[in-house]
């Protein structure tokens, strides 16, 4: 990355303040555009083209989606809550979409909240080069990385994509890095709701070193919405939200299979 990476540029959809759920602390999420995963439960799926849409939202004016931004802007929305990060053990967090499918703005942003002083934090599928995940570590202190399935062929039944360079990237990211690499699985019952399914992921966790945390995400429908505004079929209409019992019981095979500490949500 060359010196002048403050101007470096690339294209965000949104960004988040006040969240208390993509990492520790209270965070800003910077949500990146494109996405080389399709999640049938995508929460968001403008983000998943990186080209600049519109998204025409019932009762609403259309909405376009993307914009072009250097590091110097996002980081002038960020540094506005300094404050925050200071008292929570909070900062700054790159979401998406998947920020590995612009590497170089994202190791910009990271870089740039590491040297003034600001936690860093990615969610990320990992689906990527693991060179291109070298890129973002030296200025990473979280990784919050999405196991969704042990079986390649569902993973790719439902996301699209195998999950064999998911896996060994999740292997190769907690032995070669001081990142706390944290896994986390979104929970949608058709794909990976049962006991057994859970318990494959956490006892693959298990196998990861260093890493202590699970965190199960119980499937929503806040973005079915998007899909309609995007000209798009919601492949999981009617699908109900896990239950709290089914979450509890959930919970419960990934903390034996594991040893490790599970948590809902996070």
């Amino acid at each position: 990355m060359n010196d002048n990476f403050w101007e470096q540029t690339g294209r965000i959809f949104d960004i988040q303040k006040y969240s208390i759920h993509d990492g520790p602390g209270i965070r800003t999420i910077a949500f990146l555009k494109g996405c080389p995963l399709r999640c049938q439960w995508c929460c968001n799926p403008e983000s998943q083209e990186y080209a600049i849409q519109t998204m025409r939202l019932k009762d609403r004016k259309p909405k376009i989606v993307g914009q072009d931004v250097t590091v110097r802007e996002v980081m002038e929305e960020v540094e506005k809550d300094r404050v925050y990060y200071r008292r929570s053990g909070g900062g700054l967090t790159l979401s998406g979409g998947e920020c590995l499918m612009q590497p170089d703005f994202a190791a910009g942003l990271l870089r740039a909240a590491k040297e003034t002083g600001i936690n860093t934090a990615i969610e990320s599928t990992g689906f990527a080069p693991f060179e291109t995940i070298q890129k973002l570590l030296p200025y990473l202190d979280y990784y919050l990385m999405d196991i969704k399935h042990t079986d390649s062929a569902k993973h790719k039944q439902y996301t699209g994509q195998p999950n064999e360079r998911i896996l060994e990237n999740a292997f190769r990211i907690a032995s070669s890095s001081s990142v706390e690499l944290i896994i986390r699985v979104p929970v949608v019952a058709p794909f990976n709701g049962t006991e057994a399914e859970i318990a494959s992921i956490a006892r693959f966790a298990k196998t990861l070193p260093g890493v202590r945390k699970i965190h199960l995400l119980p499937y929503h429908r806040l973005g079915q919405d998007k899909y309609e505004g995007l000209d798009r079929p919601y492949l999981m209409s009617g699908l109900e939200p896990p239950t709290r019992e089914t979450m509890l019981k959930l919970l419960k095979a990934a903390e034996e299979a594991s040893g490790l500490y599970c948590q809902i949500g996070g």
